[in-house]
């Protein structure tokens, strides 16, 4: 079944050549002088370095370090360490080691302030725009950039298990980018660097029949998602099932996906009332980051 909704377009043009003159090796292969990145834009940047400190684990990390994972300049990485610190991202626990602070790393969920009940109100006004659509709100994993995490619904009164899904299907099994409309919403998104690392990922093996496996029609379909502004996913999570999903975008980056899931027989394909009123509700999320107490200084 196809999922393409028009023709590809283009990806996205890589991030700017860093300047370092030797060839490193990073923690998920190489990355030679030439294929160093200094990221196309600042907040890139830092979710890069906050990224880097989730994954590489342990208790503090040196910039040279972040580097390497990251494929940023040393300097870029110092830079963004040194900022972090009075924005009170990051932390410094010795003398050129430094770690991430709790606070930082719960950001996906701490950063809707106290609005969780606003967000259900607008899961809630989406559903009922959709005629009974469940809707869904999945943010970036906090300890994870490659990964997603529901975090809200709105479904009334429908049984999941009656309607052939499980907590396992909604928290569990769909928190792989590379799967769904939401997945490739947020994936559409991310860094170039976290995008390769999504494609060198397998397809989970409870996905639907509709899952893209061929890693060129993926990369073609998120330059078709920066298009639109939405995805369209056909049986990608579970066979019966057609979504549309899209974008929150806090700052610039990508914090989440809204996800609007209805049965086949019943949106064989997703009308043009369903994805207006989907990219609404997430257009509505991404202005809730702009009100945060903290977005102007961010």
């Amino acid at each position: 079944m196809g999922n393409s909704t028009t023709a590809p377009g283009t990806t996205r043009a890589p991030g700017t050549p860093g300047r370092a003159k030797t060839t490193r090796q990073t923690a998920k292969g190489t990355a030679s002088a030439g294929s160093r990145t200094s990221g196309t834009g600042h907040a890139e940047r830092v979710f890069l370095v906050q990224t880097a400190f989730a994954e590489l684990g342990g208790s503090a990390h040196g910039p040279g370090e972040i580097a390497e994972f990251t494929g940023l300049d040393d300097s870029v990485v110092y830079r963004i360490l040194q900022s972090g610190i009075y924005q009170r991202i990051f932390e410094r626990v010795d003398r050129g080691l430094y770690r991430l602070r709790t606070s930082a790393a719960q950001l996906a969920f701490t950063a809707l302030d106290h609005r969780l009940d606003g967000a259900q109100t607008v899961l809630g006004e989406l559903r009922t725009a959709t005629d009974g659509g469940l809707a869904f709100l999945y943010m970036v994993a906090p300890f994870s950039g490659a990964q997603r995490q529901c975090i809200d619904m709105a479904v009334g009164d429908s049984d999941l298990a009656e309607l052939g899904m499980t907590p396992r299907d909604v928290l569990s099994v769909t928190r792989s980018l590379r799967t769904g409309a939401s997945g490739r919403t947020i994936l559409a998104y991310l860094p170039e660097v976290l995008q390769q690392r999504v494609l060198a990922e397998p397809v989970p093996d409870q996905a639907g029949p509709g899952v893209y496996r061929d890693n060129d029609a993926l990369v073609a379909s998120l330059a078709e998602v920066r298009d639109l502004g939405y995805a369209l996913g056909y049986e990608e999570c579970m066979a019966g099932w057609n979504s549309c999903a899209a974008p929150i975008m806090w700052d610039g980056s990508i914090m989440g996906a809204v996800l609007l899931l209805k049965q086949k027989s019943v949106m064989p394909v997703a009308p043009g009332g369903v994805i207006e009123a989907t990219k609404e509700a997430a257009a509505e999320l991404s202005r809730y980051g702009a009100a945060r107490p903290d977005a102007g200084g961010a």
